[in-house]
């Protein structure tokens, strides 16, 4: 059958026909030929409505749910040594000159084989050696829609760094820029900003919108964030899961909080051995001989 033949049917009245397009404003589930009839219709349908109503919210909710407790790719590895870059920013370092992210250990090395001088490990460029350089060469990376420095370059003007001015309008701007572009971390300092009322109305609905942005992109931070949010609203099976998919990821706070559950009775051993587990390998793949004498310095 054709579906452009398919004709539409008046819940109050029973007229069919293609111009029965009348329908519930709230369910969107039936259709009527007017609006009388929709009212007329109104407390006969008012039962079936709500529960359309609930279905729809429940399978939102669960289809939420998939997407927000589903563990995100790992970052990628450095372009130097090819390891996984560990999930910590003390641990790697974004380079404006070339865009690169390379871990603490990679340039430990280059620079104790050339005697410091802090050299590019990737492109070997020199490092800027003044404020308007650093913000030209930021002003560069942002003309090719690089994320990572369109965030920098915001964390530049919220703390009011390199001759810029504290702007903290700016600084959000640049954020939702770099999320759109796909650096989602980006999500967390905008979601902290509306948690605390910084440069914007405070708004702790839209602060965990965010937070789960950036728990979704990989953010270790946020997703601890929401499982201490979890765990005080009561949900600790939502905040164990929380904490679980960080812990993976290399969140040490997060297996604190773990342990802490554990030691309240909240959690089991096996979930506790199992964060211990997945923790120990997260150290295991991120781990080499230079990033190790890179954090003994």
């Amino acid at each position: 059958m054709n579906t452009s033949d398919t004709t539409n049917t008046c819940a109050n009245c029973g007229k069919e026909g293609n111009d029965v397009i009348n329908t519930c404003n709230k369910c969107k589930s039936v259709m009527y030929c007017n609006a009388a009839c929709k009212k007329r219709h109104r407390s006969k349908h008012k039962k079936e409505c709500e529960e359309h109503l609930r279905k729809a919210a429940d399978q939102a909710a669960k289809l939420h749910d998939e997407k927000l407790f589903k563990q995100p790719p790992p970052l990628d590895d450095c372009p130097i040594c090819m390891i996984r870059l560990p999930s910590l920013t003390r641990d790697r370092t974004y380079m404006v000159c070339c865009g690169k992210v390379i871990c603490s250990g990679c340039i430990h090395a280059v620079q104790s084989r050339d005697g410091g001088g802090g050299l590019c490990p990737f492109c070997r460029t020199p490092p800027p050696t003044t404020d308007e350089e650093m913000v030209k060469r930021y002003k560069k990376r942002m003309e090719l829609n690089d994320e990572m420095g369109i965030y920098n370059y915001g964390c530049m003007y919220r703390d009011g760094e390199f001759g810029l001015p504290q702007n903290v309008a700016k600084a959000l701007e640049l954020w939702h820029r770099a999320a759109e572009l796909g650096y989602s971390m980006a999500y967390g300092n905008i979601g902290y900003a509306y948690l605390n009322g910084i440069g914007v109305e405070m708004d702790k609905k839209r602060a965990t919108h965010y937070y789960e942005l950036a728990a979704m992109g990989g953010s270790i931070a946020a997703r601890c964030n929401l499982g201490c949010n979890e765990r005080q609203a009561g949900n600790v099976d939502r905040a164990l899961k929380h904490w679980m998919i960080a812990v993976k990821d290399g969140g040490l706070d997060s297996l604190e909080n773990i342990k802490r559950l554990y030691g309240y009775g909240h959690a089991t051993k096996d979930d506790y051995t199992e964060a211990l587990r997945s923790y120990q390998a997260y150290l295991d793949e991120v781990k080499s001989d230079q990033r190790e004498e890179a954090a003994a310095r």
